[in-house]
C-alpha cells in the first residue's frame, strides 16, 4: 500500500497491473479467436488478435518512455485506443 505522498516504485512493467491483466487477456484472446469459423478466422481472427497484442506492447513501450510523463500517457492512450478496435 502507498503512503501518502509516496509513490510506489515499479522496477519493470511486468510489475503493473494493468500489463499484467493485458498480457493475460491477449493470450486468452488469441487462443479463442483460433476457434472462429474459417471465414472469420483469418481477416476478422486476425485483427482482433493483433488489436488484443498491442494492448500491452504499448504498455511496455509505455513504461520504457516513463521518464517523459508525456510519452507514457501517449503510448497509455495507443493501448486504450486498442481496446475499442473491433
Amino acid at each position: 500500500m502507498q503512503d501518502a505522498g509516496r509513490e510506489m516504485a515499479f522496477q519493470t512493467y511486468k510489475d503493473l497491473e494493468i500489463y499484467q491483466l493485458s498480457h493475460e487477456l491477449a493470450i486468452k484472446i488469441h487462443k479463442v479467436s483460433l476457434s472462429l469459423p474459417k471465414f472469420e478466422l483469418y481477416e476478422e481472427g486476425s485483427q482482433v488478435r493483433r488489436a488484443a497484442k498491442s494492448i500491452p506492447a504499448n504498455i511496455v513501450e509505455g513504461f520504457g518512455r516513463r521518464r517523459y510523463k508525456n510519452e507514457f500517457i501517449r503510448f497509455l492512450t495507443f493501448a486504450l485506443a486498442s481496446c475499442d478496435e473491433r
